[in-house]
């Protein structure tokens, strides 16, 4: 990863289109770069133009990362995950830790009643979205969110954000 936290370029705007396969909405930085420097990450506003409240701060976008999170949700790792949030106090209050964190984040960008305390990817009480907790560690860096640190290890050899596959 490069230059995370970075000002979202034109050029930025034209490969996340090309990523996304629509339009980018809310895009106020990219959080978390590949190699190539391409966006992996972006941190989005907590309201989008059009008014809809979004709750997902950090949305990935690279599309082998995307998939690579969504072979993992299919081989249904996250059934394990919560069975361990669900038996693990200090696994549980490191993922409540990971949620305020996001939480703070997001509220960096402004506050909005209908999202208030959602954060994403099933945060604090269940693991939902490993896309959306994988963001989170990309962003951020590992050490914040304990099943995206433990996403970002699953996918050693699949994928990685220090090895380009854009």
């Amino acid at each position: 990863m490069t230059d995370a936290g970075t000002t979202v370029t034109e050029r930025d705007l034209e490969v996340l289109a090309e990523q996304l396969g629509r339009v980018p909405r809310g895009v106020v930085e990219v959080a978390a770069r590949c190699v190539c420097g391409r966006p992996i990450v972006v941190r989005t506003a907590p309201r989008l133009d059009d008014g809809t409240p979004f709750p997902t701060s950090y949305y990935l976008t690279c599309p082998p990362a995307v998939k690579a999170a969504s072979t993992l949700e299919a081989e249904q790792v996250m059934v394990d995950m919560n069975e361990r949030l669900a038996a693990d106090p200090e696994l549980a209050a490191r993922y409540r830790a990971a949620h305020e964190d996001y939480l703070a984040r997001r509220a960096e960008l402004g506050e909005v009643a209908e999202i208030d305390g959602v954060s994403a990817g099933g945060m604090p009480t269940r693991v939902k979205c490993l896309h959306a907790l994988l963001g989170h560690t990309l962003a951020v860096g590992e050490g914040v969110n304990p099943f995206g640190d433990e996403t970002l290890h699953l996918l050693e050899g699949v994928w990685s954000p220090t090895r380009c596959s854009c």
